[in-house]
């Protein structure tokens, strides 16, 4: 089964609502009256072309009720094929209807011009001398502007219905059940593997479910799902392109199969009985709605993380909650808006929401929704084979990758690398994974000798701090102040407490090093 085109020998109508003849023929104002052709309610027209060819083929998009007066017609066509010749051309063309008027050049409508029209189905229209075709062409756009106008406010009130649906505690069932009722059809949610996963509204003929189902095929890429016969631990095949829809009919129903967005092989289905213009965007409303339901509640990401949050608040442990989330080893990666960007006025439209949308879209980039979009900082955790990029308007701070027991240790990092990036205008800075001479001291050795060290300030975390970072910045008195948010008077006057409370030289190369080996080892707590 193949996506379904519109056959080469008939012509595609116009896009838009189309307006019953019926319709046309009740209008008082037009007095016309039908004198060939079917009569059935089913006959439609797009639009009103005037035309005086003989040849009108060329002129014609489909659907139209074209309006002639009979000039083109010669003096001896009544004797010969003129007639069948000309309403074939407009039966091939895909004319809906034919208007002909009376006067002022024929006092009546031609009788082989009745008699062909009957012979190919064609509806012929007399159009009385008081109309004219001016008159009818804005009668035919008056009924159309109204039925796009009634088919606009029908998938408006689809539109908000189907939202409410995926709003409800069984959000895909409740989409399904309203795209059956908006749009009369039978609504069926495919999973990866082809099986029926969820289905709404009467079912049509058998003959239709198979079609269905092979039509979803379609659109599923090649490779999404492996399939129940592949062998175990097979790699996939790779994803081929396919339609993102296809439609088909089938023992006169409507078929129709839309891929879902979420990249898994999910494939909405819907078969109805007739197929209105509107019906297609209502449908592409609700596979978007299906495609977002799917990413999170089937798939279960979202439900994953919602485990793991309630776990964590009844008492689990971080690295007992951390396989829901999908990764063994994460990054903590803290960031802060660039100057530029933290320094426009709070009125500049975004208002107080600017952090939060900012801080989602940052954790987008990064690959992760584990997003703490805090007042100052914005902490996102993301899985350590995902790498941070630099990304534009922040500046980020980057931990080494440590399993779950580790993540406080690492939020420590990620805001010392935040700082020391931000003191030195990089867009992105990472935490060292370790040095040479931390290599060469045992860790308790250097523990110890840490803290023996840096007893005397051990006091006032603001000296050790300020101490760090001043000697991580070569001793710059205005960069310290930058990392630190406080006056370069206050770094100095901090360093110089620190020299007087550790009785060190601070400007001695010897001094410098190893107090910065002290300050690199876990020496607190």
């Amino acid at each position: 089964m193949e996506e379904t085109h519109t056959m080469s020998e008939s012509p595609a109508v116009p896009p838009g609502p189309p307006v019953p003849l019926s319709a046309l023929l009740n209008r008082e104002d037009l007095a016309l009256r039908q004198i060939a052709g079917p009569a059935g309610a089913g006959v439609v027209i797009h639009g009103a072309h005037t035309s005086e060819m003989s040849d009108p083929y060329p002129y014609l998009l489909g659907g139209e009720l074209l309006l002639t007066a009979g000039v083109h017609i010669p003096e001896a066509a009544g004797s010969g094929t003129y007639f069948e010749d000309y309403v074939s051309r407009i039966v091939q063309a895909g004319g809906a209807a034919l208007g002909f008027g009376v006067a002022p050049v024929h006092d009546r409508v031609p009788r082989a011009l009745v008699a062909a029209c009957d012979a190919y189905d064609l509806p012929l229209l007399e159009v009385p001398p008081q109309t004219t075709f001016s008159g009818v062409a804005r009668a035919v756009w008056q009924l159309i502007a109204q039925a796009r106008l009634a088919e606009l406010r029908r998938v408006t009130e689809a539109q908000q219905s189907l939202a409410a649906a995926a709003a409800r505690p069984d959000p895909v069932p409740s989409v399904l059940r309203q795209l059956a009722q908006r749009v009369g059809c039978r609504a069926v949610l495919f999973g990866p593997d082809g099986a029926e996963i969820a289905a709404a509204g009467r079912a049509p003929v058998s003959e239709v479910a198979a079609p269905l189902a092979e039509l979803a095929a379609v659109v599923r890429p090649y490779g999404a799902s492996a399939g129940p016969g592949d062998p175990a631990g097979a790699p996939p095949p790779p994803a081929r392109p396919s339609p993102a829809s296809a439609t088909d009919t089938v023992a006169g129903t409507h078929l129709a199969a839309y891929a879902l967005g979420t990249g898994q092989g999910f494939v909405l289905g819907v078969a109805a009985p007739h197929r209105d213009p509107g019906d297609h965007a209502i449908a592409s409303v609700a596979a978007v709605l299906l495609s977002l339901l799917t990413g999170e509640h089937l798939i279960g990401t979202g439900a994953a993380r919602s485990r793991a949050l309630v776990r964590l608040l009844l008492g689990a442990a971080p690295h007992e909650v951390a396989p829901l989330l999908g990764a063994e080893r994460w990054l903590v990666v803290h960031a802060r808006p660039d100057d530029a960007a933290a320094e426009q006025p709070a009125g500049s439209g975004r208002g107080d929401r600017r952090v939060p949308v900012a801080a989602s879209a940052l954790g987008a980039a990064l690959g992760s929704p584990l997003v703490d979009p805090g007042e100052d900082v914005v902490r996102v955790l993301v899985p350590a084979d995902r790498e941070p990029a630099p990304q534009p308007g922040w500046t980020l701070g980057v931990s080494a990758a440590v399993e779950p027991h580790d993540w406080p240790a690492a939020d420590t990092q990620a805001a010392r690398a935040l700082a020391r990036a931000r003191a030195t205008r990089a867009p992105l800075l990472r935490h060292g994974a370790h040095t040479g001479l931390t290599d060469l001291v045992p860790p308790d050795e250097a523990r110890d000798h840490a803290r023996a060290l840096l007893a005397p300030v051990a006091a006032v975390p603001a000296l050790a701090e300020t101490l760090r970072t001043w000697l991580s910045l070569h001793g710059s008195w205005d960069r310290t102040a930058v990392a630190l948010s406080v006056h370069r008077n206050t770094v100095r006057q901090r360093i110089a407490r620190c020299a007087a409370l550790l009785e060190a030289d601070l400007d001695d190369p010897d001094v410098r090093m190893e107090l910065w080996f002290a300050l690199r080892q876990p020496w607190t707590g």
